[in-house]
């Protein structure tokens, strides 16, 4: 009997197709790096490109009892099944954004409304009221940090102070006015 490698493809897959699993393995391994070639060139993502080349070796070997070899190599057959497993995959990928990107829309509010979302003159009277009886540096930590966006660092900089001492003195102050703002609206 020949080696597996010295044999032809027109006689692996006559071998193939009648069961041989040796046979399937050389043609296997005779093409399985062009056909991964081809799907990462089409889908450019390594992982795709590998299920892609298992999918189409597996429609191979289910093809391979009725398949007829028309030149002497099997590879543009493989190729053709490549590119067809490639445009199935590329399908997948979009339908399933497209119902990832549905999904996301069902997640989003249908109205916002708005008066949640803008503080009132009378709130902002309120919460203006607790800053100012606070301390010069603890409203100069409000004013930079709350109003201004200032980061803890830059503000500790600003007033001369470390970072924890407007870090705690802002979580301080922030309870203090969310304490006093939810007693007087009740």
């Amino acid at each position: 009997m020949t080696e597996p490698a010295a044999r032809t493809d027109a006689a692996l897959v006559a071998a193939a197709a009648g069961g041989s699993d040796e046979a399937f393995r050389a043609l296997y391994r005779a093409y399985v790096r062009p056909v991964y070639w081809l799907a990462h060139g089409i889908l450019g993502n390594v992982v795709d490109a590998e299920d892609v080349t298992q999918e189409t070796f597996l429609a191979a070997w289910r093809k391979l009892p009725g398949m007829e070899l028309a030149g002497e190599s099997l590879l543009p057959w493989l190729a053709t099944i490549c590119r067809f497993q490639c445009a199935n995959r590329v399908r997948r990928l979009q339908r399933d954004r497209i119902h990832t990107a549905a999904a996301a829309d069902e997640t989003l509010p249908a109205t916002v409304d708005v008066e949640e979302q803008v503080i009132t003159a009378a709130l902002a009277e309120r919460i203006l009221a607790e800053v100012s009886a606070l301390s010069p540096l603890d409203q100069q930590i409000f004013r930079l940090c709350a109003t201004e966006g200032y980061a803890y660092q830059a503000a500790a900089d600003q007033l001369g102070v470390s970072h924890g001492v407007v870090r705690n003195r802002l979580s301080r102050i922030r309870t203090q006015v969310r304490t006093a703002i939810g007693t007087e609206g009740t």
